[in-house]
């Protein structure tokens, strides 16, 4: 499977829609039209675990028993590149699980994002939440790519593959399956900036489905 590369600088400067992370690999009733915000800056292992206690207080998650984020070659063997690709996939099943709950407000979604992001994240939560459709299945996360701006910025990019997650119904249990495409794959750009607590939050985030970066 070849895939070509993105640049980061390139990616960070991109506009592009967010989708929903696993529920529709294929567009139709599941994909969404909204902007959530242009970055203007330059073997599967699962997530680390989040639950884990820190000084930082990270919050526990838990996602749906039919559900699960996998995460492929997601450490680099840097510490702080590690870290923060942990924060990042931490977000990432806070986002699901805030999406898949009853929870009206998770404590999670402002834990890791921030300005922009956190505007755009819980917006799309609420209208995911309204639409009456959750997560089922596996995404995969793979290919990520780390650019340190500073000491605490940095630009990321890297890919998803929703070719097995898709959305289910709520109040049906209905699944709404699609077809292996293109746009199974996403290709998300975002930036974080570390905070005093030293979580690596999420302040800017675009993605692209079907972007040839990380299709096969």
């Amino acid at each position: 499977m070849n895939r070509r590369s993105l640049p980061i600088a390139t990616a960070l400067t991109a506009t592009a829609v967010l989708v929903l992370t696993a529920c529709g690999s294929g567009g139709g009733k599941t994909e969404a039209n909204d902007k959530i915000a242009g970055v203007d800056k330059g073997s599967p292992n699962p997530s680390p675990s989040p639950s884990a206690s820190d000084s930082a207080g990270r919050p526990r998650v838990t996602l749906p028993p039919d559900f699960k984020n996998v995460f492929e070659d997601w450490t680099t063997g840097d510490r702080v590149r590690d870290a923060l690709l942990a924060d990042i996939s931490n977000r990432i099943n806070a986002t699901d699980a805030a999406i898949a709950s009853d929870d009206a407000e998770s404590a999670a979604i402002p834990f890791y994002y921030k300005g922009e992001a956190l505007i755009g994240a819980s917006t799309w939560i609420a209208k995911l939440k309204s639409s009456g459709l959750t997560p089922t299945g596996t995404s995969r996360y793979f290919n990520p790519k780390v650019e340190m701006l500073n000491g605490t910025s940095a630009g990321v990019v890297y890919c998803s593959d929703e070719g097995k997650a898709f959305a289910k119904e709520r109040k049906t249990g209905k699944i709404q399956t699609t077809p292996v495409t293109d746009n199974s794959y996403v290709t998300y750009s975002i930036r974080v900036d570390k905070n005093q607590r030293g979580v690596w939050q999420t302040t800017q985030l675009a993605s692209k489905r079907g972007d040839k970066t990380c299709t096969p």
